[in-house]
């Protein structure tokens, strides 16, 4: 029985919240990581996002170099974009470039336009800005998707890329991502969730997990709107019992507790933040009871 086998005869304990020992798992630090049911590669459960934060001019350049420096040195590897954040791609990959640790970076991006042509240029377009293929490419929030699917299936067939994924950010759109699992060979979906978001676990998440597809988290932090409602409220003192110094660190690992999350990828511009976000990869998950109280501290 291989792995995506046994995912998919599985089933999610909604009380206790359990996954199979190998689906998480530790490096000697003790960095989070997470398997991919399709092969048995892990990966780091935080990754980094860049919608917004490297769509950037000359000027902006070197804090952003710094950012992708202090994301690998603390165990990063996830990056993901899109041709949809504007210049993100192109930076992330000169920067890599200059940094020399392209090849330590899981590059993770998407093909956002209509037609078969124009979704293939962008393909090589991103190919070319990383240096090299992405390792996962996922059809951005369903454009043209039965167009793009298939040159995503032709690469993957070809041994040019090693996954595939279709992704969305909106709660309205999960039964389409769940549509698919159900009738696609997917590696991956990318979809929205928080403490305050809940609505993927209901159903997606499980299906996903079922199913033996791995999950990325986008909009951790909901562009930020989650820290504006904490501003003045103080961590819950049973927060240190999980390593939670940050409220960061307290959304981040309430979304990695949930065992069908693969990896989620917080967005940030700023060295400090990095350090924060990846705090929440190290140490101990809270279990089904904290998560409860996680949420209810939230919303009081």
């Amino acid at each position: 029985m291989n792995r995506r086998t046994f995912i998919q005869q599985g089933t999610l304990a909604s009380t206790s919240l359990m996954a199979p020992a190998w689906l998480t798992t530790t490096t000697p630090s003790g960095q989070i990581l997470r398997t991919i049911p399709a092969t048995g590669e892990k990966i780091p459960a935080i990754g980094m996002g860049s919608w917004l934060t490297f769509d950037v001019s000359s000027s902006e350049r070197a804090s952003r170099k710094e950012v992708i420096k202090k994301f690998v040195e603390l165990g990063g590897k996830t990056i993901d974009s899109s041709p949809m954040y504007g210049r993100s791609e192109q930076v992330i990959g000169e920067l890599a470039a200059e940094l020399g640790i392209s090849e330590k970076i899981w590059f993770a991006t998407k093909v956002w336009t209509t037609g078969e042509s124009a979704g293939k240029q962008q393909i090589q377009n991103s190919t070319r800005f990383f240096k090299t293929a992405p390792t996962l490419l996922q059809v951005h929030n369903l454009l043209d998707y039965q167009t793009q699917i298939k040159t995503l299936r032709e690469l993957k067939e070809n041994g040019k890329i090693r996954y595939i994924g279709a992704t969305h950010y909106l709660n309205s759109n999960h039964e389409d991502l769940a549509r698919l699992i159900k009738t696609e060979s997917l590696d991956f979906i990318q979809v929205n969730l928080s403490i305050r978001s809940r609505a993927a676990e209901n159903y997606l998440l499980p299906l996903a997990k079922d199913r033996g597809v791995a999950v990325i988290i986008n909009r951790p932090f909901e562009t930020g709107d989650l820290f504006q409602m904490v501003q003045n409220k103080p961590l819950p003192a049973w927060a240190s019992e999980w390593g939670i110094s940050t409220w960061a660190a307290f959304f981040l690992k309430y979304i990695i507790s949930n065992p069908c999350v693969t990896c989620t990828i917080p967005a940030t511009r700023q060295v400090a933040h990095v350090v924060e976000n990846m705090a929440a990869a190290y140490g101990d998950l809270p279990d089904a009871n904290a998560r409860k109280k996680m949420i209810e501290y939230f919303e009081k």
